[in-house]
């Protein structure tokens, strides 16, 4: 009777494994197509292989849905369900359908939060809506779109303009200049102060953003996939990395944060950090969501977001002038004839010269420095083009792909400004072209970075005319892939006009 009991415990235990490894392996119910995963790691191995073959996840994602032949591609990372949507109307769809407005609660995106679910960017539901909308009126309130807002980045670019006239005919590496005048915009936002250009925090904050960008993509990397590995490879894994990165600016945040609560008396609104604490004062200690932890995550989600992405872009653009001199000069004509010598160029005077933001346009286009937008968790089981999405699987969104698309661009990998111009030389854009996204998660600082890309490119343009050091071979263009793409390391000599 025992070695019965003992026999069929056996036996369930091995139907219990069978079907465990059956469910490893077989995709769900009428899963989108794309490559047979394995066991445990999934498509993972696969999918870091290809990207490193191919300069990036994003041209990984376009081979495999060429592959398969889909624009909804199913993968399984680890033992996440992940989808990938690769054209211009699953994008779109995504994106305006309150059904995937999560934000996934895997290992990556609560090492990125410092292990909380808290601030705009990893949070959805209830505490996303009443955090972003905050933000939203008070970011309004303290000047996005209007002229005091527009004052500090011209304050910025004119400290640009001094640094390269101090540094005329010399070759210089822009990148760092760029990130520390954009970070200085959104600080200034935040916390109603500049961060030193020579204080040795700001730069090692940009070292380890440069770092975090280029270990890391959109679904994580290996270290969501298992986290396992930050305990026996916590350097190479990137896990230290990011709670270096986390402990600097939470100690930096809450440093401000203190000297506001120090400061504040009621009604002032200088800033966002005093327009919060005012919210959380409203509260008189009872339970809401405005708090001294979800405020770091608020003004850290703002830092992380706008400070490379912009920055990037505006390098990007810089780059292409050096590639394409005969673009460079029409960019210097159209300023110096719309423009007297030392008339301002503000943000609202982008409407007299189409042809430079239909420039800036197409350096978004080719070099969009988030090929794959945020992650998003599926809220509910959902059909898309036909297939089961079953709730709680992310879903990534590659808008290289829209922006790549031959069927609709023609020649994509050329950088062909014309082509955001109509027959009659103004400026057009389509739908297609997805910078800062669309539907209620649409990029929360797109005036910010908007106003400061063509302030800062157009402050530089109208003054230097931009090429590479003598006897250097021009740089390739080829981007650095990571979470953001950023232009390869080049060095530019600025020669005033």
């Amino acid at each position: 009777m025992c070695s019965l009991f003992i026999v069929s415990l056996v036996v369930s235990a091995i139907i219990l494994a069978l079907t465990y490894m059956v469910n490893i392996f077989k995709r769900p119910p009428n899963y989108p197509p794309g490559p047979p995963w394995t066991p445990v790691v999934g498509n993972g191995p696969q999918l870091k292989k290809l990207s490193r073959a191919l300069g990036g996840q994003h041209l990984a994602f376009a081979k495999l849905s060429e592959q398969y032949d889909t624009d909804v591609l199913g993968l399984k990372l680890g033992g996440e369900l992940v989808v990938v949507v690769t054209s211009y109307w699953t994008a779109r769809t995504v994106q305006l359908s309150e059904n995937y407005e999560g934000r996934p609660k895997n290992f990556f995106m609560k090492l990125r939060s410092a292990g909380t679910e808290k601030g705009i960017t990893g949070t959805d539901g209830e505490l996303w809506r009443i955090q972003r909308n905050f933000v939203k009126i008070h970011l309004r309130k303290l000047g996005f779109g209007k002229k005091s807002m527009e004052q500090k980045i011209q304050d910025e670019a004119s400290e640009i303009l001094t640094l390269l006239q101090e540094n005329e005919g010399k070759p210089i590496q822009t990148s760092h200049v760029l990130a520390i005048s954009v970070l200085n915009i959104i600080w200034a936002l935040i916390s109603g102060s500049r961060l030193n250009r020579d204080d040795p925090q700001l730069a090692r904050l940009l070292y380890l953003f440069d770092l975090r960008s280029e270990a890391f993509d959109m679904a994580g990397g290996l270290l969501n996939q298992f986290p396992w590995l930050r305990l026996v490879a916590p350097e190479r894994s990137g896990y230290r990395l990011i709670v270096r990165m986390n402990d600097e600016l939470r100690a930096l945040m809450r440093a401000a944060i203190g000297r506001h609560h120090d400061t504040w008396t009621e009604g002032r609104e200088d800033d966002l950090i005093y327009a919060f604490i005012g919210e959380m004062r409203k509260s008189g200690g009872g339970e809401t969501t405005f708090t001294d932890d979800q405020l770091i995550m608020v003004c850290l989600d703002l830092f992380l977001a706008g400070s490379q992405t912009t920055s990037n872009t505006i390098d990007f653009a810089l780059l292409m002038m050096i590639l394409h001199p005969d673009i460079q000069n029409k960019v210097h004509s159209c300023l110096s004839d719309e423009f007297g010598e030392n008339e301002e160029i503000n943000f609202s005077d982008r409407n007299r010269v189409p042809y430079v933001e239909a420039v800036i346009s197409e350096v978004e286009r080719l070099y969009h420095v988030l090929p794959i937008s945020g992650p998003r968790r599926v809220l509910r089981d959902t059909k898309l083009k036909g297939y089961s999405i079953p709730k709680d699987t992310t879903v990534l969104i590659s808008l290289y792909s829209s922006h790549s698309s031959e069927e609709f661009w023609k020649d994509p990998e050329v950088f062909r400004p014309e082509r955001f111009l109509d027959e009659n030389g103004r400026l057009s854009i389509p739908d297609r072209l997805m910078t800062f996204g669309i539907g209620r998660r649409r990029c929360i600082g797109e005036i910010l970075a908007k106003t400061s890309i063509f302030s800062f490119f157009c402050t530089i343009m109208r003054n230097y005319r931009i090429s590479s050091p003598p006897g250097c071979e021009k740089p390739t263009g080829r981007p650095i892939p990571g979470i953001t793409l950023k232009p390869e390391k080049y060095k530019a000599v600025f020669t005033k006009l």
